[in-house]
């Protein structure tokens, strides 16, 4: 089947969802073009399908094929932030990451140095997890390409900074930890958000705050408020380049059901897609959305949910990248 594509600016966009309808095809990220059909791309999607670092329900690995599918009805104006991605800059899906799935360490290794590979021409990655143990080697790559430790918003239920789990050092509740050891986060600028439900003990909030992180609670976002929070969380990170997280447990399970670990008392959908539109302008040189376990997705709920927070973080990536390079020329 012929592809027949929106063209403008010079980029190669989505699929022309007015000639070949959105259900035809193969699904991209978005139905945008792959990573093989354009020049050069300025934001790549990739998929990383690893979920051997979970501690409760498992199915993460399908969550980056589910977040696709999932993308299929987003199209390419975004009125919330006032800006038709796809035209601003090249955005392509450039598949999923191979990692062996029986070994975490070298899948962490592997993430890394595809991640570095990936962005070797400059390019940012908007990642499909996968489970959060992903996080790590992409904050390591983040962390590379800019040349210090980055600033972190992590948006998840949990903390995902204990030590260890069964005797295992990486696992999809202790990446943060390992970041912080490791001197890849600047804990002058790193910040919890949405973290709600039972810890293991006090402990679990003195180390989290020895660390440097701050933390807003899904509480904090119902009783002060989305514009409150966003201006909070500006101050905290300022100019610095930015990771963002995304775990979708951090909505509520009436949200997206589809996650490994649930946890009631989470934010809406609604309040997420507002914090980060929020954060537009700063310095955003990565994120990854993860955790979302497509056998629990009830009417395809979290994986919609998924596909338009990527949207909004493409959006904002592509604005600001766009808005930089029209300042230099």
């Amino acid at each position: 089947m012929e592809e027949i594509r929106i063209e403008a600016n010079g980029k190669l966009g989505p699929i022309d969802a007015s000639r070949i309808p959105r259900f035809a095809g193969a699904a991209t990220y978005a139905k945008l073009p792959r990573i093989d059909q354009v020049d050069a791309a300025d934001i790549k999607i990739v998929g990383v399908p690893f979920d051997a670092g979970v501690s409760y329900r498992p199915g993460a690995r399908f969550g980056s094929t589910h977040i696709r599918e999932s993308s299929r009805l987003l199209r390419p104006y975004n009125p919330a932030l006032d800006i038709s991605p796809f035209e601003r800059c090249q955005v392509a899906d450039a598949g999923d990451m191979a990692v062996n799935p029986f070994n975490i360490n070298e899948a962490i290794e592997s993430i890394q140095q595809n991640a570095l590979e990936l962005t070797a021409d400059g390019s940012t990655l908007v990642t499909l997890g996968g489970d959060h143990t992903i996080a790590l080697p992409l904050l390591r790559a983040a962390s590379e390409r800019a040349g210090e430790p980055v600033a972190m918003l992590h948006f998840d239920a949990h903390l995902d900074t204990w030590d260890t789990y069964f005797g295992a050092e990486y696992t999809h509740g202790t990446p943060f930890r390992r970041a912080v050891e490791e001197g890849i986060l600047d804990t002058e600028a790193i910040s919890h958000v949405g973290t709600r439900g039972p810890l293991y003990g006090k402990k679990d909030l003195e180390d989290d705050k020895r660390f440097g992180f701050g933390i807003v609670t899904s509480s904090d976002v119902y009783y002060q408020g989305v514009r409150e929070i966003v201006e909070k969380l500006r101050d905290r990170i300022g100019a610095r380049p930015l990771y963002i997280s995304v775990d979708i447990d951090v909505l509520d399970p009436a949200h997206a059901p589809g996650t490994g670990t649930p946890e009631a008392g989470g934010i809406t959908s609604r309040e997420l897609l507002e914090i980060i539109r929020g954060l537009r302008g700063m310095n955003i040189i990565g994120a990854d959305i993860v955790e979302v376990s497509p056998a629990y997705d009830h009417a395809e709920m979290t994986g919609i949910a998924a596909s338009h927070v990527a949207y909004d973080l493409v959006s904002l990536i592509a604005d600001k990248r766009a808005a930089d390079a029209e300042a230099k020329a």
